[in-house]
Formats: structure tokens, C-alpha cells, sequence
């Protein structure tokens, strides 16, 4: 099988990537045959964790903000339709575009919608209007749907009329690591987000300029491209030395360490479903503060702290909780017990396994000639 929308593997990027990270794998543990399409450098520099059961194709794209999920998604769906594997994951609606060449030539899809990108405020409105345009797409032609939480899942059947699978995403749990070098364990809080308006890193920052008179603020992500937010976080740390920003991080180790010696942690996305950076701080107990939308709330429960999207809001819940140890005790136990119960990779990667089989025996079903390559499970 093939997967189809990400920046391949082993890659450290995003939500799509981890989830392959750890679902590649384990669909080689379960008998299948796994190709993933890349872009150009999948690897990321210094990890040597790829596992050799799974094949990289590096296909061909433009690098830009509004081109880069179509090119390379296009040239990725051009070269599966010659390979012609037992089934394809794709990843994204962008690529809804391109179902109709899988379709014929007898691929049968699963498509994992994302969130609802055609709300982003990051894109202008001729990309929203096309993203809703795949939107439309994907509910055409795809044979069947993934939806990382129920309330998108709620969404699309309004909208365009189609059900599928709920699989959120998974989280790693605490190992017991030691705090990163110059922060005190439980004394500092984190923010961990793509800079992008929907989420709230522009509020997050002005919180943090009064947040950081009492606490130091560690601040983990960046924009890819520049920008307002990048500018004025780098002159808030310049002149503050209990902020500090450490951009992208692609070492898992350093992330998981700050998620889990966290004393709060903000989440502020607002578009979405189930968000993987979420269900991870979640994972390794990290107190969560997050911005209240029905996909926070769907994936927090009673495990989290909600508030409006204003700096007021957003520091004085913060502070509250890095005032309260013991209430920061009770809400990591909360967080880390939720996310075992309801997102681990096991579960994710099982229902995944599950909706593969399911897509290939809807196949056998309406063609009962055809012949599958699949290898036989051990």
C-alpha cells in the first residue's frame, strides 16, 4: 500500500508525519507491503530511526506556501498509478483533486480530511476557496474517510454528506526525563504551535510579556516563512531573558522533556480536529491550558483549563495554575490517564489496520477476480 500527502519517512514535521513515523511500521508488522511518498529530503538530519521495510519515493514539487501539497501530491498520485499497490492513504483534501487518477486504475482510497483548511486565516481566499474545492473532491471520490475527532467527523456529514472512520492520533508517554538545561522542573510554561493566527500565538505573546515578570516562558515552533509573529517574539526575548524560543525542534527528546517538565502548558489551536501536539502534551502529563473550542474540549474532557482567546484570558489562567502545585499534580494525572484510555498509538494504529482491511474487502466484494499483493500476516 501507499501513502500519499506527507513530507514522507521518517519525518519530523507536522501531525501527518508522526502519524507515519509510527504507522508505517506497524502496518509492516501486520503483513503489508508500505511505500511512502516524500519530498525530496524525508529524513531529517541526525536521526537514523527509518525502518528498512519501508520504501521512500521522493517525488517532485514546488517549494511554496500555496503550491507545495498540490505539485507534490500530484506527482506522488502520477507515479502510484503506474506502481498500482493494493490501496492508498492519502493525506490532506488538497489532494481530493487527484482521486479520480487512483479511481481509475482501480485504487481504492482512504483519505485522511485534516482539519477544515478552508477556514485557516493563514490562507488567502482563492487558496481557501480551493481547499474547500478538494474539500468537495474528497467527498466524491473518496472510497472511504478518516476524521481525527467526532466533531469534524459531525462536520463533514453536514456539509458534504459523507461518514467515515474516527482515528485520532496518539500519544507517547513519560519516561521519567530530565528537564532541559536552564529550566527548572514544573517553573516554566510552553506554548508548542505553528505560527499561524488560528493559533493564538499573536495573543499567546502579549500574555507572555506579563507572564514572564514571575515565570520564564519557553516558546517551541515558527512560521517557515518569516513574519509578524517571528519578529515580535524575537524582539520580546531579546529584551527579555525569561523568554526563550526555540523555534522548530525535530528532536522528540527535547520536545517530550519540555512537555513533560512543564508547569502549564498553552494550546491554543482553533481549527481542527483532534490536534497531535495536544494529545502528546496530554500524554506526558503536561497541565493543559487550552483555548476553548469544541475539538479541545472533545480531546481534554475534564482534563483541562479553557479560556477566550484574549492575553488577559490566556495569562491569568496561566498564572492561576503555575500559582496551584497540587492543582497542577491533579490536572497532569488527569491529562496522562485520558490520553492512555483514549489516544495511545496502538489504538491508532490498529483501527487504521482495521479501515485498510475493511477498504480492501469492499474491493474483493464488488470485483471478486481481482488479486491483492499483500503478504500473508505471520
Amino acid at each position: 500500500m501507499s501513502i500519499i500527502g506527507t513530507r514522507g519517512y521518517p519525518s519530523y514535521y507536522g501531525g501527518f508525519e508522526t502519524l507515519v513515523r509510527h504507522l508505517a511500521p506497524y502496518l509492516a508488522d501486520h503483513g503489508w507491503d508500505v511505500t511512502v511518498y516524500g519530498r525530496g529530503r524525508t529524513a531529517d538530519a541526525g536521526k537514523a530511526e527509518a525502518d528498512p521495510r519501508i520504501l521512500s519515493v521522493d517525488s517532485l514539487g514546488f517549494e511554496s506556501k500555496s503550491l507545495s501539497t498540490l505539485s507534490y501530491g500530484f506527482s506522488s498520485t502520477v507515479h502510484c498509478t503506474f506502481v498500482k499497490p493494493d490501496a492508498a492513504l492519502v493525506m490532506n483534501v488538497a489532494n481530493g483533486f487527484w482521486l479520480p487518477l487512483l479511481r481509475a486504475r482501480g485504487i481504492p482510497t482512504l483519505v485522511n480530511v485534516d482539519g477544515i483548511e478552508w477556514e485557516r486565516a493563514k490562507w488567502g481566499k482563492a487558496a481557501k476557496k480551493l481547499f474547500h474545492a478538494g474539500a468537495e473532491a474528497t467527498a466524491r471520490h473518496a472510497d472511504n474517510l478518516v476524521f481525527d475527532s467526532q466533531a469534524l467527523g459531525a462536520r463533514w456529514q453536514a456539509e458534504f454528506n459523507r461518514v467515515g472512520k474516527f482515528i485520532p492520533y496518539g500519544g507517547s508517554a513519560a519516561e521519567g526525563r530530565l528537564p532541559v538545561e536552564g529550566l527548572a522542573p514544573h517553573g516554566y510554561i510552553l506554548m508548542v504551535a505553528r505560527f499561524v493566527p488560528e493559533n493564538t500565538v499573536a495573543e499567546f505573546i502579549l500574555a507572555a510579556e506579563r507572564l514572564s515578570a514571575r515565570w520564564d516562558v519557553v516558546v517551541v515552533g515558527s512560521s517557515g516563512y518569516g513574519g509578524d509573529l517571528e519578529h515580535q517574539l524575537a524582539t520580546l526575548v531579546h529584551r527579555n531573558p525569561r523568554v526563550r524560543w526555540f523555534g522548530h525542534v525535530s528532536d522528540d527528546e527535547v520536545l517530550f522533556s519540555l512537555w513533560e517538565n512543564c508547569g502549564a502548558y498553552f494550546h491554543g489551536h482553533s481549527v481542527g480536529g483532534t490536534n497531535p501536539a495536544l494529545v502528546q502534551a496530554m500524554a506526558l502529563g503536561a497541565p493543559v491550558v487550552a483555548r476553548d473550542t469544541v475539538f479541545n474540549r472533545e480531546v481534554l474532557g475534564q482534563a483541562g483549563t479553557y479560556v477566550a482567546p484574549s492575553p488577559d484570558s490566556i495569562a491569568r489562567a496561566l498564572d492561576d495554575l503555575m500559582r496551584d502545585r497540587n492543582r497542577q499534580k491533579r490536572m497532569s494525572e488527569q491529562a496522562s490517564r485520558r490520553a492512555h484510555d483514549e489516544y495511545t498509538w496502538r489504538i491508532v494504529c490498529g483501527r487504521y489496520v482495521s479501515a485498510l482491511d475493511d477498504l480492501l474487502r469492499n474491493k474483493i466484494a464488488s470485483e471478486p477476480d481481482c488479486q491483492f499483493n499483500r503478504k500473508q500476516q505471520t
